[in-house]
């Protein structure tokens, strides 16, 4: 796989779990990467910390995906420090989960703002700046394709938008070379949803290889999307969660 040596990536909520795992394996194939965060500062450092470690550039940015001005800032910013915008990975998200009847406008609003808005506002942005060769990549969730547990009806729906999302840009953007895909991770061992939580071995038990990912297992698919040889790959989605939907 060729890397991402020269290259400038933006991973928004990149100061843990498969955000920061993202942002490492870019670091480390070649890439200096920036990534936004909400609140925790000391964690968004750390990794920057890593990034500078692997000999690259790394800088972290403070920013709430609901709020529009705050996406494209980051965007504007990354393009700024660095000079270039090449890869876009769009991994911020939140995760409310419970009976439908439990979530009204607000927490529609604000799932919505975050897992579909701040992906589209943000590859809007990016595209300003990239050429051939750009790559966006989302992170949508296993869940868009099996809801396999009742509550997630609210995150469901806004991870499912993002497959129409990706469909429409890559349509949108493919005569300038720019690739765009989706991710669907499925169990992953986060701090959202650790291996050894409560509902674990439910959860463990319905993939077809019984155990959690890595958040690097996650991270490689979003790295070998972002690279040359992924090319000729746009508009997909794929599945990264052990054969739990199948």
């Amino acid at each position: 796989m060729n890397t991402s040596e020269g290259k400038v990536a933006l991973v928004t909520g990149g100061s843990r779990g498969i955000g920061a795992a993202v942002a490492m394996r870019l670091a480390r194939e070649g890439a200096d990467v920036v990534l936004t965060y909400e609140r925790d500062a000391e964690s968004a450092a750390k990794v920057v910390d890593q990034i500078k470690a692997e000999g690259r550039r790394g800088l972290a940015i403070k920013a709430d995906s609901a709020d529009v001005n705050a996406v494209t800032g980051a965007v504007d910013e990354t393009a700024g420090a660095f000079g270039a915008l090449d890869i876009l990975v769009n991994n911020a998200g939140v995760f409310l989960v419970g009976p439908a009847e439990d979530f009204g406008p607000a927490e529609f609003d604000r799932t919505m703002a975050v897992n579909v808005r701040a992906p589209f506002i943000a590859s809007r942005a990016a595209a300003r700046y990239m050429g051939d060769g750009g790559r966006v990549v989302s992170i949508g969730s296993n869940i868009a394709e099996r809801a396999a547990f009742p509550g997630f009806s609210l995150y469901a729906m806004s991870k499912t938008a993002l497959i129409g999302m990706t469909k429409g840009l890559a349509r949108d953007l493919g005569p300038r070379g720019i690739t765009v895909n989706l991710v669907h991770p499925g169990p992953t061992d986060t701090d959202a949803n650790p291996a050894d939580g409560p509902n674990a071995d439910a959860i463990r038990g319905l993939t077809a290889l019984g155990q959690y990912a890595e958040p690097d297992d996650i991270a490689a698919t979003v790295t070998y999307l972002t690279s040359t040889d992924a090319h000729y790959i746009t508009g997909t989605s794929i599945s990264v969660d052990g054969g739990f939907t199948i």
